[in-house]
């Protein structure tokens, strides 16, 4: 029996990830799965660059609205979703394609996670307290000491993340890093193809700033000040996503828009330094430019199927 496809396009932040994976949708019969780890988040809809009501109109999305800014989302509970979302798409004939820049995510969906729950409650708590007053990055250059691979790829205002990899450490005694994700078998049902794209640096650069701009242009303040407004604390999980806790201090009147767009670019291409660390480990990504994405990944899918003919 033929083994359906499977589309991951990855890569940076604004590399043209969700224009790519809309036209391949539309061009092959297609649905979209978000591997965003944001964009799972109901309200947050500008600064995650979320697809527009016109585009979904176009084209079903998965995996996008499916949580409250309250909640914490667990990459345990992401790739057990994406995986039902992508099962359903393909038994009703059409091409799953996830797209999206959180690395961890498609390695949950298409690895497993770590055998073991490496979870300790009151070792969690007690990390809380420890870190309770003190700067995140206080935490995070104690991570940065046990295990540097981890610090580079986990924000050092993601609080939470660091924690959690301190929590590992201290109770497994192994670098979160060196922890081997699950041999789980899901991603055998498929024929994986994954694309990356690569705009050049000066390319991405401008998209970047280009990106933040628009964003801000397009109602991304109204929507934080929505967000602050219902009670959502900028401390919850849901304002680690870049940008969220910049544009709060800029309609709180803390800092000037200007500012607040120059300290979103910087962040975002810090992230993008640390996309490229986690992808730059993967063999089997064919890295494509963003405007040859489409016709790559169409080609490559025709060859496939002449194969498996």
């Amino acid at each position: 029996m033929t083994r359906p496809a499977l589309v991951v396009f990855v890569g940076p932040t604004a590399s043209g990830k969700t224009e790519a994976a809309h036209a391949l949708a539309l061009a092959a019969g297609g649905e979209v799965v978000s591997a965003d780890a944001f964009a799972v988040y109901r309200g947050m809809d500008v600064g995650t660059a979320k697809p527009t009501a016109e585009l979904r109109r176009e084209v079903r999305y998965h995996l996008l609205d499916v949580a409250d800014p309250e909640e914490t989302f667990s990459a345990g509970r992401y790739a057990a979703e994406a995986r039902r979302a992508i099962e359903d798409i393909a038994s009703r004939g059409g091409l799953p394609i996830v797209c999206g820049g959180s690395g961890f995510y498609v390695e949950a969906l298409l690895k497993g996670l770590p055998p073991g729950p490496a979870r300790n409650d009151p070792l969690r708590a007690a990390l809380a307290a420890w870190a309770k007053g003190r700067s995140p990055s206080a935490a995070h250059r104690l991570l940065a000491v046990n295990d540097p691979a981890s610090a580079a790829r986990i924000p050092v205002g993601n609080l939470k993340y660091t924690l959690r990899a301190l929590e590992i450490l201290l109770l497994t005694g192994a670098r979160p890093s060196a922890r081997i994700p699950g041999r789980d078998p899901w991603a055998r049902r498929f024929r994986v193809l994954r694309l990356g794209l690569a705009p050049s640096p000066a390319s991405l650069h401008v998209r970047i700033e280009n990106r933040a701009r628009r964003m801000l242009d397009s109602g991304w303040g109204e929507e934080v000040r929505r967000l602050l407004d219902r009670g959502i604390s900028a401390d919850s999980n849901s304002f680690q996503a870049i940008g969220y806790r910049e544009v709060a201090e800029w309609i709180l009147g803390r800092i000037p828009r200007d500012v607040a767009e120059a300290r979103i670019v910087a962040a975002t291409r810090k992230l993008v330094k640390r996309q490229r660390t986690w992808l730059a480990r993967e063999t089997d990504i064919r890295w494509v430019d963003p405007e040859e994405a489409v016709a790559r990944a169409l080609a490559l899918l025709g060859e496939e199927d002449r194969e498996t003919r």
